[in-house]
């Protein structure tokens, strides 16, 4: 079989570094169907010669990068500031790919290797691309550290060594059965012996979500499991698959297989299996934003049934416990006395998690309301408000350029303090806001804020997201419309799709959409049984999945363009376009 020749390139990520990849271009350069090829943990693309060569699909350009830390792209070797990291880079390499070869998203199979197909999955879950399959080669969703509490003790030396690194234990012999692979693997002077702590313990904090949230993910998927895998435990790998929304999903084991499926002696067998699925699903049709919604509505509806149901006996006690804590002792924290008295829900209780400065009734008031704003999820709120003002600030500088009039409208701004703070940016620029909320409460503390702080081209006015009428009255149109922290409060997706629609029929010509969405939260149930919203009930959301939020984004006649998500998966922010606008120019 011949060789497929490659070229060189390499292309900037998220945060400005530039990472190498490999093209092998298809046969015919008009093609727009592509492949990605993730490399497993310690490699480099180098060592996906042979797999493009086997897999035979000339039909397709194939890519694939070194990842940060390893064979030619720069960094620390085997290191990354943490594992999201990687699945961003993923998605720029992928954005990259789409804008700089036009090949849509639709037309994009990912092949992932271990801990590479851990990063795809992530990716698939996290920022739902509408990619057209994956295979998943031995996904490391749970490594064999064999050292009894080895996990305990990797926390312990990142809280003490920042950017610790260590070892790894896999040798070619625990790889595969092929001696003459087993001998390539050690004499390959671009393999990256160590891995750092951060992405060794990012590696299974994303797998675990991933794993027990698989419903979320509806892309055909091949998962291919080594039978013998002496790296990582298969079990996670089963139940990862059995969750999977996708109606076009398959796995198979691989009976006597070490971990490097593609490099095992037998390793036509597995990848004839991966060639068969891939130009399988190529033959398929997509599955349309419609099937998407009502399909994913389903699995998380289901979720949000089960939390409007009584807990058992034990757990309620539990939560009731903490429910009385929150109302007696909580009460000496400021934040917990505001999320009380206007609902843990309001734009006055974001606001103040946005201000993140501890302040209660002396040193116990003040230590509650540090563990209080240290929560998990009001730190991710934190993080999304930091992407909100990058988003906007983006997209603000993008429509100002010639020195237009730029025009935003926030149409459930809470105290609209993210706005305020990039009109602050650009105070001498043509930028003006409209800022609308439904409740009054919020409209004066936002008022009082742009007072503080001058800015005069902010005008509050009380308005209702879900009322069509009166958004497509809304003139002149906006450049910028912002929808933050609402949709995911509200469970039915014809008010959300109704208002969607409006918002993209009264946009200018290339104006955006800066939308949020909380496709995950570790404590959705915690925040059901003790927390009230701000009509004095429980506050039980129905999370979205991003996939489910993006459909209904593109059903509105928009298309996302870009996304950022904290590192814990629980909020992100997107910018969409309408779809006729080309994607380069979308960038």
């Amino acid at each position: 079989m011949r060789t497929r020749k490659f070229n060189e390139d390499t292309f900037t990520t998220w945060d400005g570094e530039n990472l190498f990849y490999r093209i092998w271009p298809a046969a015919d350069p008009a093609s727009d169907q592509a492949l990605i090829l993730l490399h497993r943990g310690h490699e480099h693309s180098g060592r996906l010669q042979g797999l493009v060569d086997d897999l035979d699909l000339p039909q397709f350009h194939c890519f694939a990068w070194d990842a940060r830390g390893h064979g030619k792209s720069p960094g620390e070797r085997g290191a990354a500031n943490s594992f999201m990291c990687l699945v961003k880079d993923l998605d720029a390499f992928a954005r990259h790919l789409s804008i700089t070869q036009s090949i849509p998203y639709e037309n994009i199979a990912v092949v992932a290797n271990s801990v590479g197909s851990v990063i795809a999955s992530t990716w698939v879950h996290d920022y739902a691309p509408p990619i057209r399959a994956m295979v998943m080669v031995a996904p490391a969703f749970d490594i064999n550290l064999y050292v009894p509490f080895a996990r305990t003790g990797l926390k312990l030396l990142r809280t003490l060594r920042s950017g610790a690194t260590v070892k790894s234990y896999v040798s070619p012999k625990l790889l595969t059965h092929d001696a003459e692979q087993a001998r390539a693997y050690s004499e390959d002077p671009e393999i990256t012996g160590n891995i750092c702590v951060e992405v060794l313990l990012g590696v299974y904090e994303a797998g675990d979500r991933v794993v027990r949230d698989a419903g979320a993910i509806q892309v055909p998927i091949l998962v291919q499991s080594a039978g013998s895998d002496k790296v990582v435990k298969t079990g996670a790998q089963l139940k990862f698959f059995d969750g999977l929304s996708s109606t076009r999903k398959q796995f198979k084991s691989y009976r006597g297989y070490y971990h490097a499926l593609f490099h095992e002696l037998n390793r036509a067998v597995p990848i004839s299996d991966a060639r068969a699925f891939l130009v399988q699903e190529f033959n398929e049709k997509t599955v349309g934003p419609e099937q998407t919604v009502q399909r994913l509505f389903e699995y998380t509806d289901r979720e949000y049934r089960h939390l409007q149901q009584s807990a058992s006996p034990m757990r309620e006690s539990i939560f009731g416990i903490q429910r009385f804590l929150l109302g007696t002792l909580g009460r000496l924290s400021d934040g917990i006395r505001v999320g009380l008295s206007t609902g843990f829900d309001s734009g006055q209780s974001l606001d103040y998690l946005y201000r993140n400065r501890a302040g209660g009734a002396g040193a116990l008031g003040r230590l509650i309301d540090r563990n209080y704003l240290n929560a998990v999820g009001w730190v991710g709120i934190r993080t999304r408000g930091d992407h909100l003002r990058t988003a906007l600030d983006g997209a603000v500088q993008r429509c100002s350029a010639g020195g237009r009039q730029v025009r935003i409208l926030d149409v459930a701004t809470g105290c609209g303090r993210y706005v305020l703070d990039v009109l602050e940016k650009h105070r001498d620029a043509p930028v003006s806001a409209v800022l609308r909320d439904i409740t009054p409460g919020n409209l004066e503390a936002g008022r009082r804020l742009a007072k503080e702080r001058g800015c005069l081209s902010a005008t509050f006015e009380r308005g209702d997201a879900f009322k069509a009428e009166e958004l497509r009255n809304t003139l002149p149109r906006p450049d910028i419309v912002i929808v933050s922290g609402l949709y995911e409060l509200f469970p039915d997706n014809e008010w959300v799709l109704e208002s969607l629609k409006s918002i993209a029929s009264i946009l200018s010509p290339g104006g955006r959409l800066i939308y949020t969405c909380q496709p995950w939260h570790p404590e959705l149930e915690t925040i059901a049984r003790t927390l009230t919203n701000r009509n004095g009930d429980p506050w039980i959301m129905r999370r979205r999945t991003q996939a489910e939020m993006d459909a209904l984004v593109e059903l509105a006649g928009l298309r996302k363009r870009e996304m950022h998500i904290d590192d814990l998966g629980i909020f992100t922010v997107s910018i969409a376009t309408p779809r006729n606008i080309a994607t380069r120019e979308a960038a």
